[in-house]
């Protein structure tokens, strides 16, 4: 599994409890997002930087984080199969995973404190699509993925 975070001034410290977790667990990745918070990127450029190499498959999983979450999903989602979810605790980063198939997950670094960050991430990596649904309704998510693809493709750039 490939990871890529990122951040703005906003989410800087979130977002590097997330960086140490991410060390201690061995797992690769890139930070591609504020490296010193004195030269801050802003929101719209790390996710436009992100979300493309999680969209041509660079890498399989993206967190990002700016002040509330809002901005740096609204620009991921600019990209068609992206599907980012901006996510206020653990339980909507489980269900991101686990019912909308979401590759990115966005955080507000005002919102969320680099803890609960941390147990988010942990929770969203460590979800699977479907993950302990029952057979009815991972069924459905398998049926509805496949109408929001078709979904897309009709509105792609309207």
């Amino acid at each position: 599994m490939k990871i890529a975070i990122g951040s703005d001034k906003s989410g800087f410290s979130a977002k590097e409890a997330i960086r140490a977790w991410l060390e201690e667990e061995g797992m690769s990745f890139d930070d591609l997002g504020t490296l010193d918070p004195e030269n801050p990127q802003p929101y719209y450029q790390v996710a436009k930087t992100v979300a493309p190499l999680v969209q041509n498959g660079d890498y399989d999983y993206a967190i990002l984080i700016c002040g509330t979450g809002a901005g740096m999903n609204i620009v991921a989602n600019k990209y068609k199969g992206v599907h980012a979810v901006a996510c206020e605790g653990v339980y909507s980063a489980k269900m991101a995973r686990a019912i909308n198939n979401a590759k990115i997950m966005c955080m507000g670094g005002w919102i969320v404190g680099p803890e609960m960050a941390v147990e988010m991430t942990k929770t969203f990596l460590h979800t699977d699509w479907c993950q302990d649904l029952e057979d009815w309704r991972a069924k459905n998510m398998h049926k509805f993925a496949g109408e929001v693809a078709a979904i897309e493709e009709a509105n792609y750039g309207h």
